[in-house]
């Protein structure tokens, strides 16, 4: 408990800061980020209780990687994450999940993120902000990844990219679990 709420006031100081950086109002960023004004301001002050989505839009509002807004200001110089010390973002109700494992500094950062998709199971996102792009490798099983419409087939071994700023979704397909790594590399920016 104590953890879940450290996490917490650490994600609402951080959506504050970079809320400020970028000279938003809460009006300003919940219009952008199509997130009302009264949960922005439970989440600043460390009351909300954000889904995933909603941390993607702020995150692409704010021109951050989603990481940012959920990591304490220390880094160290080489970091290794295990997949079972990071909680999943996106749990779906047959047992899939996403976990962001990582995201790189620099001007232009890499988002790091391990999914499972159960067979059937499926999460749509939203477009992201111009200039993300995104990359999929499937470890294991096969998925069917339907970007602006059109479903494409991936099974293990090959790997798909695309931009991300259409309508996208990512399902589980065949048999088994599908076990993938996803890259999401944003364009450079202020945050």
């Amino acid at each position: 408990m104590a953890e879940t709420e450290a996490a917490l006031r650490t994600l609402a100081h951080n959506v504050r800061t970079a809320r400020t950086r970028a000279g938003l109002s809460l009006d300003e960023l919940g219009r952008r980020a199509k997130v009302s004004k009264g949960s922005l301001f439970a989440l600043e002050k460390a009351q909300g209780n954000p889904n995933f989505a909603t941390l993607v839009r702020l995150a692409d509002t704010l021109g951050v990687s989603v990481s940012v807004l959920m990591e304490g200001a220390a880094q160290e110089r080489v970091r290794v994450v295990s997949a079972d010390s990071v909680p999943p973002l996106w749990a779906g109700p047959q047992g899939s999940e996403a976990r962001l494992m990582l995201t790189t500094s620099g001007p232009a950062p890499v988002e790091v993120w391990r999914w499972r998709l159960r067979p059937g199971e499926e999460y749509p996102s939203h477009p992201h902000q111009g200039g993300v792009v995104e990359t999929v490798s499937v470890t294991a099983g096969r998925m069917v990844l339907v970007i602006d419409g059109v479903e494409h087939s991936v099974g293990t071994g090959q790997t798909a990219t695309f931009d991300g700023d259409v309508p996208h979704t990512y399902r589980g397909a065949g048999e088994g679990t599908c076990h993938l790594i996803m890259t999401v590399h944003l364009p450079p920016g202020p945050g």
